[in-house]
């Protein structure tokens, strides 16, 4: 699978504004499907920069949300109610998205409770609203740019680029500062969500 995704991308980085379409439109079905995207990620910020990374994951990534969203909440719905059924945490979280639901879905999206993938089928279960539920996407944005990141600091170290030590220096300090504050975000997302929850 790997292999593949690698294809994608260089497929993707030579056809430019379109490549990018395409790449989106993969990162979105790869949701859908549940295939992990930590791949893809990474490798747009290899192939296509931090910027231009960032932007097409966090399109992928929300555009595949919303459509395993709406299946979830039409021809998937059965199937989803079987994967989770019994699940402690989820039962938590549909009830204090009852009270709370865009917090509720942003603080998820911020915190590793669930894995991304199988929590956009999950939250199509509770009552939180589409428009909660699609505005609260924007909580993927710190783990997507670390991860972006991570992808570009490969890219160029795989691309034998000759960057200077300064550079490199301020590059370094950048990932640790984005790191940090992804680390920073999750814990306090988790805590109000632990907190929430149990509410």
């Amino acid at each position: 699978m790997n292999g593949f995704f690698e294809q994608v991308l260089q497929w993707s980085q030579n056809l430019g504004l379109v490549g990018g379409l395409g790449f989106i439109a993969i990162y979105a079905i790869a949701t859908v499907l549940l295939i992990p995207g930590t791949v893809l990620t990474v490798g747009a910020g290899a192939f296509f920069g931090i910027v231009w990374g960032s932007l097409y994951v966090l399109v992928g990534a929300t555009l595949g949300a919303i459509l395993a969203f709406l299946l979830g909440r039409t021809v998937a719905r059965q199937w989803v109610d079987q994967k989770i059924s019994g699940n402690a945490k989820f039962a938590a979280i549909d009830r204090a998205i009852g009270q709370a639901g865009f917090k509720i879905v942003l603080l998820t999206r911020l915190s590793p409770v669930f894995p991304f993938n199988l929590l956009n089928y999950a939250l199509s279960l509770t009552n939180v609203s589409f428009k909660d539920y699609a505005l609260a996407s924007i909580g993927m944005i710190p783990g997507t740019v670390m991860y972006v990141y991570i992808g570009s600091l490969v890219g160029d170290v795989a691309m034998n680029h000759e960057v200077q030590i300064a550079q490199w220096g301020i590059r370094i300090v950048g990932f640790v500062a984005t790191v940090a504050v992804t680390v920073y975000i999750t814990r306090i997302a988790k805590a109000a969500l632990d907190q929430s929850i149990e509410a």
